[in-house]
């Protein structure tokens, strides 16, 4: 997938830069694997504002992704590649021998035509497979992990990300995270082989304000520039950086300040922290 620079024809073309994806099907996408997707602009039940800075942005349909790969030991059929607003990874159509029809996040070298499988125990270590860790071999590149057995694919589902099985002992497994954290989880978890398709997906620049507002992302306001009344960091005679340390507009540290909530129940599985230190 190259990344193309647009030719200027208009001013906010100047800096923007696509990631091409001719493999992406024009289709719509099937009307029963969709949902209407309802927005709350960053709202709470009482419409007040808990998460700042959202708002707007185009309508979109919700795709049903199937992260559970319940339906075992039946292979499916790729039939095509879509895109999908909700995520930054590219989802995959699959039909099964049956006729029923579903969405899977799709992998690299993953291509129209192949089959897939949920495995119950053990199956082919080729994209898009399914099945409990404790059948991958070690060094192999995953996504989709389950955190507890039979739930669903929770972590590593980004576009270009992928987690490296590093051991299975004593019926767990220890997984090096994209953040560089090593965790461990039961060996029954299952995973997915591969690695997230659409890596270029960083690599593209939006090029206008316009398209981060089509997302739903409202503008960020820097703390120096209000009022002492706003933040803060707010105020003084002319420009100022503020002084003293960054913070929320309600004082909480914004850098360097932990924020993971201890007394987690999965704080025990971890082995190496994703700043390098080993957890005693």
């Amino acid at each position: 997938m190259p990344i193309v620079p647009k030719k200027p024809v208009t001013p906010s073309q100047r800096f923007q830069v696509q990631n091409s994806q001719p493999q992406l099907s024009k289709e719509r996408p099937v009307k029963k694997l969709t949902e209407i997707k309802k927005r709350s602009g960053g709202r709470n039940a009482y419409g007040r504002i808990t998460s700042r800075r959202r708002g707007g942005g185009h309508k979109r349909l919700l795709r049903l992704i199937d992260f559970r790969r319940d339906r075992l030991d039946a292979p499916a059929e790729v039939v095509r590649f879509e895109y999908d607003p909700n995520r930054s990874a590219n989802i995959a159509l699959v039909r099964y021998e049956d006729g029923e029809l579903r969405y899977i996040l799709a992998p690299q070298k993953l291509e129209v035509g192949a089959k897939v499988v949920n495995a119950s125990e053990v199956a082919a270590f080729s994209a898009g497979n399914s099945m409990p860790m404790k059948s991958i071999p070690p060094s192999t590149a995953i996504h989709a992990i389950e955190m507890r057995p039979n739930t669903k694919g929770a972590l590593v589902r980004t576009a270009g990300n992928s987690a490296i099985l590093v051991a299975v002992e004593k019926g767990l497994v220890s997984v090096r995270m994209p953040s560089g954290e090593i965790r461990q989880f039961n060996e029954n978890c299952r995973a997915t082989i591969g690695v997230v398709a659409n890596s270029t997906h960083n690599n593209r620049s939006l090029g206008k304000a316009g398209r981060k507002r089509w997302l739903g992302k409202r503008p960020r306001v820097r703390g120096v520039a209000m009022n002492p009344v706003d933040h803060p960091m707010g105020g003084g005679e002319g420009r100022s950086s503020g002084g003293g340390h960054p913070v929320s507009p309600w004082g909480q540290l914004s850098k360097g300040f932990p924020t993971r909530r201890k007394g987690k129940q999965s704080e025990k599985y971890i082995l190496v922290r994703r700043n390098g230190r080993r957890v005693k």
